[in-house]
């Protein structure tokens, strides 16, 4: 009789063990595939972040056909120089080591939109003839973008200004020490070139300790068709 309720008592505690171990079996097994099941679908529902459009230069917004954008940066007083950028080329700019003090000028095509050429010209303490010379020499239909840094008229005279008029300047005038100036014109432009930015060195409104803020200037300069 005694090993009659033994028995039972073993083959009872041999069940529940045994339905014990086939729910934790169940409910673990269930989990773990539950836990995949949301890791795989979260995977696959994560949100897609939406990448605003590049635009050329870095600009606001595109250009339309037959126009190139630029984006013209004057200097931070003397410390961070100016860059140009045309048809998404960067023409000049520190990380290029081809700028300088004074006016810093690029040529570029105005049918191809293909750079021509860049140099730098010190207005402070420069031999103004090369500025003046380099200007003279600027062919029919070349686009000219121009950058002030640091100071852009000591040595401008009357003959170099008479110049950038006939580019299509309307501020070269008024340009003087230390002001910024940003400025794209064209060489036989009929007309007065609505792309050009000035700024009055004014120690009441100067950002800066001597200088004013820089300048910054973007567009979409029409190709030259004819």
């Amino acid at each position: 009789m005694r090993v009659t309720a033994g028995m039972i008592q073993y083959v009872a505690l041999f069940i529940t063990l045994l339905s014990t171990w086939f729910i934790l079996q169940t409910y673990f097994d269930h989990g773990q595939k539950a836990v995949s099941l949301r890791s795989w679908l979260g995977a696959s529902k994560k949100p897609i972040s939406k990448q605003l459009p590049r635009h050329k230069c870095g600009n606001q917004k595109s250009c339309p056909q037959n126009h190139f954008a630029f984006k013209i940066i004057s200097g931070a007083a003397n410390v961070v120089g100016p860059s140009i950028c045309f048809n998404d080329m960067v023409l000049m700019s520190s990380m290029k080591n081809n700028i300088g003090r004074g006016l810093n000028i690029a040529l570029v095509n105005g049918t191809s939109g293909q750079p021509l050429k860049a140099d730098t010209f010190d207005m402070y303490s420069g031999d103004i003839n090369k500025l003046d010379t380099f200007l003279q020499e600027i062919q029919h239909g070349t686009i000219v973008l121009t950058a002030s840094y640091d100071d852009a008229a000591t040595k401008m005279n009357d003959k170099v200004r008479a110049h950038f008029v006939e580019l299509g300047s309307s501020h070269v005038n008024e340009v003087g020490f230390r002001d910024n100036w940003v400025f794209l014109g064209a060489k036989g432009l009929k007309n007065k070139s609505p792309f050009e930015e000035h700024i009055k060195n004014d120690e009441k409104t100067n950002k800066y300790d001597g200088w004013p803020e820089l300048l910054e200037m973007e567009g979409c300069a029409p190709r030259k068709t004819d």
